[in-house]
């Protein structure tokens, strides 16, 4: 008999294909004799519209809402062009994952999705919509290599066993359905003049918000104050200089500039001082911990230009979908305690001929394998996998995440820290100089990415030692407001509400991540923040991210302050954690969110009208960039792509602005470029970069394809 396996992609059927050695590839599966391997593209089922439900919902009244469906349906997801009509590729694809499981000769099906509640959720929404008698299991696993690929095959689990992990996908995917469809529609019909983008409500959308909000606020309230210090230097017998910095008791910065004034004044009377206090710390610095995705993603972001946290999970998916690193979408910061061997096994293979590749020595360290510290998936770590050839982006997410793995088993780097305490004798001083410094004396794991101590040092002295006062000065500076919110402080916000975000190495860090008690998941808060930029509620400058006037006003004006209170969100994200973990029921916290959404719905509704959105739409005349090649009409730019003005009548002819191809090549079209290819057939396209990252120029052509009525980019180089 054969039993049918289910993947959330097809990148990761022929990822089991292979391990199988199945090498028989049909119209949406491969064959082999003991299994079928298919495949969905994420999603291919969603939750009905609320029209569906209700022909009149299609248009929005105050009066329908709240709307809360009696039992919650799915239909075949919408096509991302036409949301009025079907995916056919997604109908195709099912159509094909039915025949297979209703074949006679298949005995079982095998959901191999991603191992985590959307995986649960797009795999079990499929297979349970055909209402099969067939048994399911469940293949869990964190790599698709080979050798974990056959030995999950035979370690499969019941699906009945994953209910718990189906039950909080559910409920947050229908909790956010209830949420996003009431309020959204609400409060767009009472804050919104004029049609056009609807203002997005949603659970884990506004308290995002609201901490960029506060942040923002916390500068344009904040008072600058005056404050000043007294540095002082001085040189020891041996002709080595250093510095001090006056202090009175702990503290070195004086409101009064008077106070420190009258110190001058004494130190120019005198030429000595005296080495009163001096201790010697030898310190230790423990490397980073492992990657967990928010870590991952802030450090990226903040360290490279042009990286968004969407951006670093879409590169990480793909390492993990060409088996180079384990299951990104994690919270946890060490390993399972059972990855011993198989870490040992991976860092074996990554320190051959590294120049410190002696200094690489395996250890089972609670540092690094601690089953209390891992939350559903360990941490992110390099597979036995070696790359052959990546993408610069690749690369580079690649090698953080393989350095962050090697810098656990180095030496651990030393340093000594030394204070120094110098007085000025004979004098009413209350105060003293004090000075700090640090020898780097073993480098350690800071040798993995070449990092740098700039460290103060001092010079060699004892106790009672006298040294010269050469000069001294104040200086004047003003306190800082607080830096605006990144990506990557945003994030460390998110994942623990707010607790424990000033120190990502603590243990109250730790406990914050992984009681579940945050805003999101680490799956879904890279999508909060490129939504909250898309809709227009915040911005970027630079590397900060900041409120627009849009994004202010919904704060301000908008009455349902639950959704703005990172407790309260906090709390039922832990709720859906612990519907994960069997301690809640999924019908218990969808009532609270039915309870909540109907009562929020008649508040707004009783609410004073308040306009925070006027959407003006200014009949433009579209410029023409050039004839249709499919019927001559005039092809203009609209807001998601270059296409044709005819097309009411039919004509498909369009260059989308996120044309997938081009992105490959990090490019965009322009309004020049096609501009140019209408008129010449062929656009010289400069600045492509390569898989390998390399920047280079070709000739385009945007070609219709025989056999279909769609086109395809064709690429030309100069022959010199």
């Amino acid at each position: 008999m054969v039993q049918v396996i289910l993947t959330e992609k097809p990148s990761v059927a022929k990822n089991i294909a292979d391990a199988l050695h199945i090498t028989q590839r049909k119209d949406g599966y491969f064959e082999g004799k003991d299994y079928v391997i298919t495949w969905a593209f994420g999603h291919l089922l969603q939750l009905y519209d609320a029209k569906d439900y209700d022909k009149k919902l299609a248009r929005w009244r105050m009066d329908y809402f709240p709307f809360i469906p009696p039992s919650f349906q799915y239909k075949v997801k919408n096509n991302p062009r036409n949301k009025d009509k079907e995916d056919l590729g997604a109908k195709k694809q099912l159509k094909i994952i039915y025949q297979l499981i209703k074949r006679p000769d298949v005995d079982a099906v095998i959901s191999a999705c991603d191992y985590d509640r959307e995986g649960q959720v797009i795999g079990d929404t499929i297979i349970y919509q055909l209402k099969t008698q067939k048994p399911v299991y469940r293949l869990l696993l964190n790599e698709w290599t080979q050798e974990e690929v056959v030995k999950g095959l035979g370690n499969v689990k019941p699906n009945t066993e994953m209910r718990p992990l189906l039950d909080a996908g559910i409920s947050r995917q229908w909790a956010d359905w209830v949420i996003g469809i009431n309020l959204t529609s609400v409060a767009t019909l009472k804050y919104q003049k004029g049609a056009g983008k609807a203002l997005n409500i949603g659970r884990v959308l506004l308290p995002t918000l609201k901490i960029i909000y506060d942040r923002d606020e916390e500068i344009a309230n904040f008072v600058p104050e005056n404050y000043f210090k007294l540095v002082a230097t001085f040189q020891t017998a041996d002709e080595k200089q250093y510095e001090g910095i006056y202090t009175e008791g702990k503290e070195d910065k004086f409101k009064d500039k008077k106070t420190l004034e009258t110190v001058k004044q004494l130190l120019e009377q005198q030429q000595l001082a005296t080495i009163t206090k001096k201790s010697v710390e030898r310190k230790k610095e423990y490397p980073p911990y492992l990657f967990n995705l928010s870590s991952l993603q802030g450090y990226i972001t903040s360290k490279y230009k042009g990286f968004s946290s969407d951006k670093v999970l879409k590169v990480a998916q793909s390492l993990y979908e060409k088996k180079y690193i384990t299951y990104p979408r994690t919270a946890s910061v060490v390993l399972e305690e059972s990855l011993v061997d198989k870490a040992a096994k991976v860092l074996n293979k990554l320190k051959k001929g590294l120049p410190y590749e002696e200094e690489i020595v395996f250890a089972k360290k609670r540092r690094v394998f601690d089953n209390k510290k891992v939350e559903s998936h360990s941490a992110i770590i390099p597979t036995y996998m070696m790359p052959s050839s990546l993408s610069r982006d690749e690369e580079l997410i690649y090698q953080a995440i393989k350095n962050r793995f090697i810098m656990q088993f180095m030496p651990i780097a030393e340093y000594d820290e030394t204070k120094m305490t110098t007085t000025i004798k004979d004098t009413s001083l209350e105060g003293h100089f004090l000075s700090k410094g640090k020898v780097q004396l073993a480098e350690g794991w800071k040798k993995v990415e070449k990092i740098e101590s700039k460290d103060t040092i001092l010079p060699l002295v004892s106790i009672n030692d006298m040294v010269d006062i050469m000069n001294h000065s104040i200086s004047s500076h003003v306190t800082k407001p607080k830096k605006q919110h990144t990506e990557k402080t945003l994030l460390k916000m998110m994942e623990t509400c707010g607790k424990g975000h000033d120190n990502e190495e603590s243990e109250k860090m730790m406990i914050a991540i992984l009681s579940g008690f945050s805003i999101g998941t680490p799956a879904t808060r890279a999508e909060t923040i490129k939504k909250l930029k898309d809709v227009g509620y915040i911005a970027m400058q630079n590397k900060n991210l900041v409120c627009t006037e849009l994004g202010r006003k919904l704060v301000e004006t908008f009455p349902i302050k639950e959704l703005f209170d990172l407790e309260f969100t906090g709390r039922l994200e832990k709720t859906l954690s612990d519907i994960e973990k069997g301690k809640y029921t999924k019908q218990e916290f969808l009532n609270v969110i039915f309870n909540f959404t109907s009562k929020a719905v008649d508040k707004i509704k009783k609410e004073q009208q308040v306009i925070i959105n006027e959407v003006e739409r200014n009949k433009k005349q579209n410029e023409v960039l050039g004839k249709c090649p499919l019927c001559g009409h005039g092809v203009i730019e609209g807001r998601k792509g270059y296409g044709c003005s005819n097309w009411k009548s039919g004509c498909k002819f369009v260059i989308w602005k996120n044309d997938k191809f081009l992105a490959t090549m990090e490019k965009k079209p322009s309004k020049t470029m096609v501009k140019s290819l209408l008129k010449n057939g062929v656009v010289m396209v400069k600045g492509l970069t390569s898989k390998k990252g390399n920047k280079f120029n070709a000739n385009m052509r945007y070609e219709k394809n025989p056999d279909n009525e769609f086109f395809s980019w064709k690429m030309e180089f100069n022959k010199h």
